[in-house]
């Protein structure tokens, strides 16, 4: 209670049926029925929780189950998975130092549990992979990403300019492979696989289903990349930068 109102919003009102609210928690049916006294209370169905019967009797315990209908719950979800360890922040002094570096003052300092100290002496496995994900560029023309040691910006720029990435030779298996042009771009890893020191596709020896093509995701404000991604999602068989923007033999200025 704060101020004499619940914060949970509790006692809800009776209703006839389920019904989903703005901010994606549902109002759930709440059949009018006599109360029941509880300790100096009378309650009724407006003050009971969402809850499973089978779950409450199968564990014996307490269980408040809600319908997640909104996208905070996926945020929520891999909040958790993305965590890491617990963790403390450790600073060691030293008063005869008067030098004072503040990131080697602080070092990550990590617990080990019981129960993952075990998991770890027995060697089990701490981590599973199903599938392998390639990932897979989007790039305007001449704007791929280019890594390159210091004060070698020109050599960098020069082989970048005759290299392939994931993308451009996708327009060149295109122009040399008839078969490519039945699946998009995000579909070629599961038919082909892409030769790093060659820089490009060749066709897959045996069938793999286990393989998934993954574009980054683009925010719109960079309009023209964004539009570019989605035309790689809609049309086969594109064979250069031109070609995904041409529309009933027409090409268009740029990609929206």
């Amino acid at each position: 209670m704060r101020e004499g109102v619940c914060t949970k919003q509790y006692l809800k009102e009776f209703r006839e049926k389920t019904e989903e609210n703005i901010k994606g928690y549902p109002m759930y049916q709440r059949e009018c029925i006599e109360s029941v006294r509880v300790g100096r209370h009378d309650l009724d169905n407006r003050w009971v929780v969402p809850y499973n019967p089978w779950l409450s009797k199968k564990f014996n315990a307490h269980i408040n189950v809600e319908v997640c209908a909104s996208i905070k719950s996926v945020k929520y979800l891999y909040k958790y998975v993305y965590k890491g360890h617990d963790a403390a922040s450790i600073r060691f002094e030293n008063e005869n130092t008067l030098d004072h570096d503040e990131i080697l003052s602080f070092l990550d300092g990590r617990y080990v549990s019981a129960p993952e100290a075990m998991w770890r002496l027995n060697e089990f496995n701490l981590s599973e992979k199903s599938h392998t994900v390639v990932r897979l560029v989007v790039h305007l023309p001449d704007q791929q990403a280019i890594v390159y040691p210091d004060e070698e910006e020109e050599e960098a720029v020069a082989r970048a300019a005759t290299r392939q990435t994931t993308f451009t030779a996708w327009f060149e298996l295109n122009k040399n492979n008839q078969d490519s042009h039945n699946y998009f771009y995000t579909d070629i890893p599961h038919y082909y696989t892409f030769n790093k020191s060659a820089m490009k596709w060749q066709k897959r020896q045996r069938g793999c289903e286990q393989v998934i093509g993954r574009m980054p995701v683009v925010n719109i404000q960079d309009s023209e990349r964004y539009y570019l991604r989605l035309l790689l999602l809609r049309k086969l068989g594109a064979v250069s930068f031109d070609d995904l923007k041409t529309v009933d033999g027409i090409v268009c200025n740029t990609f929206k």
